[in-house]
């Protein structure tokens, strides 16, 4: 696959992500692309607090989650370690894609870590790419291969796509704080929040944006927070109304309450 078909490829699967209902579906979708767009055979992606002893690891393919499954509680710890790349971006602001070999050079190929991925998925190069906006800890996906290390037009291809991964993991966050924020006592109650949505036809974009509209976020700073257009901001919030059978912001957000889409306001 070429890069510019594999970069669509990738267009095309972060749009079905934003439209995904699921949360925990949307970088698992996305993971499995990245890896095809940079050349790689595998990918992790980290989006929690890491640290040697806890923290999530999601895999592309399944089978390298099958071999990743299998390794001890010490290899693990070694991976969630993230070397290079813990080291080579907290000494920077900037969160543009490097690989393991360019930020270790000479001492990537004789360290723990290549030795543990060589032995569980038969790999020996790493291309890290981070979430732009990720601060400390710094989060996003590592991208595995064998052979030679990935190539320049690989790099540039991970920048092109961070402003995708960047929009799916806001999708994800919010969607995760509407279904936490619509649960008893503030529990998730995923089926319910769901239902609710998909009673009055709205996607998971246009609920992401009716949550903003709550919280009284103006359509440029919508946009700003989901990485998207004013233009863009406007066609949701249309369609939020049509859907709704609203004509402003006020009564929407009261129209959305009274259906239980988004938290009724608490006490004074």
């Amino acid at each position: 696959m070429g890069l510019d078909r594999a970069y669509e490829h990738m267009t095309a699967v972060a749009v079905a992500a934003l439209h995904e209902r699921e949360p925990a579906q949307l970088w698992p979708m996305l993971a499995g692309a990245l890896a095809d767009l940079c050349g790689g055979e595998a990918a992790i992606h980290k989006l929690d607090d890491w640290s040697e002893h806890a923290g999530t690891i999601g895999v592309a393919p399944d089978a390298a989650a099958v071999e990743l499954g299998r390794l001890a509680q010490s290899d693990l710890a070694l991976l969630r370690a993230g070397y290079p790349f813990a080291r080579h971006y907290a000494d920077r602001t900037d969160r543009l894609p490097v690989t393991a070999r360019r930020a270790a050079g000479r001492r990537w190929p004789g360290s723990p870590t290549a030795r543990l991925l060589g032995e569980a998925l038969d790999v020996d190069q790493v291309l890290g790419v981070p979430l732009p906006e990720s601060t400390s800890p710094v989060t996003g996906c590592l991208v595995y291969r064998a052979g030679t290390d990935f190539t320049d037009d690989h790099l540039a291809m991970a920048e092109r796509a961070q402003p995708l991964l960047a929009a799916v993991e806001r999708q994800r966050r919010l969607l995760e704080e509407w279904r936490r924020g619509l649960g008893p006592g503030g529990a998730p109650d995923e089926r319910a929040a769901d239902e609710r949505a998909a009673d009055c036809a709205l996607t998971p974009r246009e609920t992401a944006v009716l949550l903003l509209l709550t919280d009284a976020l103006t359509a440029d700073a919508i946009g700003r927070r989901l990485g998207i257009s004013v233009r863009t901001v406007h066609k949701h919030v249309e369609n939020i109304y049509r859907k709704l059978g609203t004509r402003d912001r006020l009564g929407t957000v009261l129209r959305a309450q009274r259906l239980g889409l988004v938290p009724s306001p608490g006490p004074p």
